[in-house]
């Protein structure tokens, strides 16, 4: 199986803002190519795309090609838990929603302390080991957003799960919060395979600073700062598989031009890569990945990655002024219930954050 996954998280749309649209024909045109191309992962989750993508997925996949050209991972999502009969409930509507009676993978989605704390109260992992027994599930996992002695606890509890997905990227490789490097050592030493998400941070590795963006182009005038970003990650040895939430046709082809006969970073390369490191972490003021989280249940409707990708436009220029996201709250209008800050795989201060944006944004008017 080639290392390369089609993450249906960020799919391609037609128009802005609220009244954006997810572009079905383009989404046809890209499942198409991924698959003649010899790639079969396909990865949704039930609130994609605003509880869309699962749908998408059948439509675009499963009612267009045969069940044996592709493989796909959904799941459950542990955040809407609250009681044991949610677990079938949920696991049905995915089922009916994806067209398909089995999973090839599935996973308790978005476990840390919390959501752990969640799945072990409702028994979340007895109940996809029976769909497993079943057949309705061939292979079982969680993706994970945590420390690394949370994950030890999680694999030594249980044992039985197949593989872990884990956010890696090189950014991230060494990060005091997200320990992308301390938790891909905890999988290995459990034995079990990884599943790369976030691989080019929601976007940030895909646009880089100009100075890193040269350095890269001299190396490689052809290859695009987001291949460094994959093929970073899809080289660790455990990695099975690299999830990569393409928007358009050219980032499609871009990824599946050097992933086809993929080949992994050389020394040289890996130096390089941690030279453009150090100049991104200079340049990023909020490491964001826009994954939208956070703004599920936020009382006063504030698009948060939003309002962060603004700002982090308007400390590269400040002098092209701060113009903030216009459709739903201000950041000023934030009450600090503090449903973000659980909510974030990046463990960021959302609140103090916010205030700093709307500060900014006073300054700058």
């Amino acid at each position: 199986m080639k290392k390369l996954g089609f993450g249906l998280m960020r799919l391609p749309k037609t128009g802005e803002g609220e009244a954006a649209q997810i572009d079905f024909e383009t989404v046809c045109t890209m499942v198409d190519r991924f698959l003649e191309q010899g790639f079969t992962y396909f990865d949704t989750a039930y609130m994609y795309m605003d509880y869309e993508s699962e749908n998408v997925f059948r439509r675009a996949v499963v009612e267009r090609h045969p069940r044996e050209s592709f493989t796909v991972a959904d799941k459950m999502p542990t955040m809407f838990l609250k009681t044991r009969e949610d677990l079938p409930r949920l696991f049905q509507e995915q089922q009916k929603k994806c067209g398909v009676d089995y999973f090839d993978y599935y996973l308790l989605h978005c476990l840390d302390t919390k959501h752990y704390k969640t799945a072990r109260e409702l028994d979340a992992f007895a109940f996809v080991s029976e769909m497993k027994r079943q057949g309705k599930v061939r292979q079982m996992g969680f993706s994970f957003h945590d420390t690394a002695d949370v994950l030890d606890r999680i694999l030594t509890d249980h044992p039985e799960v197949d593989f872990v997905q884990l956010q890696i990227n090189y950014l991230d490789w060494d990060s005091e919060t997200i320990q992308s490097r301390l938790c891909y050592e905890t999988a290995m030493r459990h034995g079990k395979p990884v599943i790369v998400m976030e691989p080019v941070k929601g976007g940030s590795l895909a646009k880089v600073p100009p100075e890193a963006e040269l350095l890269l182009r001299h190396a490689d005038a052809n290859a695009s700062p987001s291949s460094w970003a994959i093929r970073f990650a899809a080289g660790l040895d455990q990695v099975m598989m690299v999830l990569s939430g393409m928007s358009t046709v050219e980032q499609l082809e871009d990824n599946i031009g050097y992933m086809k006969e993929f080949r992994p970073l050389n020394k040289e390369e890996q130096r390089l890569v941690g030279q453009v490191k150090d100049i991104i972490q200079a340049s990023i003021a909020i490491p964001c990945t826009g994954c939208e989280y956070c703004t599920e249940g936020c009382p006063m409707q504030i698009p948060i990655p939003r309002h962060f990708a603004r700002y982090n436009e308007y400390k590269k220029a400040p002098e092209q002024g701060l113009k903030l996201e216009e459709t739903g709250g201000m950041p000023g209008d934030c009450i600090g219930c503090g449903q973000c800050e659980g909510a974030c795989p990046q463990h960021l201060p959302i609140i103090s954050l916010l205030e700093q944006v709307a500060q900014a944004a006073e300054g700058a008017r």
